[in-house]
């Protein structure tokens, strides 16, 4: 029975750091952006699609040539969005906005 236990323990232990070391590969900023190059998009709010697991925010933003740039955000999941206090009418089309981030 105590070899049981502890077998069972051990394989709990060893899924959670297997998972958690899949998690944090994931969400690596440095897998993802460039902490060089910095972005700010000032630009027009076209679509936001609340979906898992990262909500995403598309804008368009106008060049100095007057051509218009299409540009996807990637958010937070939605879920961790309304903890913060949007709501899915929180974002909608046609506001102006300024996105500040990295490439």
């Amino acid at each position: 029975m105590r070899n049981r236990l502890a077998l069972t323990l051990a394989g709990i232990a060893l899924a959670i750091l297997v998972a958690g070391g899949s998690a944090l590969a994931h969400h690596a900023f440095s897998a993802e952006f460039d902490a060089t190059k910095p972005v700010a998009l000032r630009g027009t709010i076209t679509k936001m699609e609340w979906i898992n697991p990262h909500a995403w925010l598309h804008i368009d933003v106008t060049n100095e040539d007057g051509t218009v740039d299409a540009w996807m955000i990637e958010a937070g999941p939605p879920g961790a969005l309304v903890r913060r206090g949007w709501r899915r009418d929180s974002v909608t089309p046609g506001i102006e906005v300024l996105v500040e981030g990295y490439q």
